[in-house]
């Protein structure tokens, strides 16, 4: 019998996911060496198992490159106007042409980034800034396989545990 696999994320890590955060996804190579880029936009899949995100394809060629080696993700999203934060872990991360609807979500996550830290005194300009995309969007799918609270204090760094399914 298959069980349907449970999220470690509930109700409140969702809220923070598709919420005004910023997203940063890190990968490594063969190597162990790190790269970093930020991605313009987030889904999760019903159950909340699988997580896809929208990044830049030539701008994150080093990620993308890496996805596609290993499959290794690491995921952060950060809350900028209370710091709250979270990782995802994941281990077969995948990547795909866009569908047609990602433009539209990559918009309004950009808008949404640019309420949230205009609520700390920086211009939209900033947002399109560090947002700034000149080229196609690819979509990077992938299982969470763990979920770490980030938020800094006395939790940081405690794993989630899964929630029923």
């Amino acid at each position: 019998m298959n069980a349907t696999p449970s999220s470690p994320i509930g109700s409140e890590q969702v809220a923070l996911i598709l919420g005004r955060v910023s997203i940063i996804v890190g990968s490594r190579d063969a190597r162990q060496r790190p790269h970093l880029m930020r991605a313009v936009g987030c889904r999760l899949s019903q159950d909340h198992t699988r997580v896809t995100l929208l990044m830049p394809q030539r701008s994150s060629h080093e990620v993308l490159g890496d996805l596609g080696d290993n499959g290794q993700i690491a995921v952060v999203f950060s809350e900028p106007s209370s710091n709250r934060t979270l990782q995802l872990k994941g281990g077969d991360a995948v990547v795909t042409p866009c569908g047609p609807d990602d433009a539209a979500l990559a918009e309004r996550y950009l808008q949404g980034f640019v309420d949230e830290i205009g609520q700390l005194g920086f211009a939209a300009e900033v947002a399109h800034t560090i947002l700034g995309r000149d080229d196609e969007l690819v979509a990077v799918h992938f299982t969470i396989a763990a979920a770490f609270e980030q938020t800094p204090g006395p939790a940081a760094g405690e794993p989630l545990v899964a929630q029923a399914g």
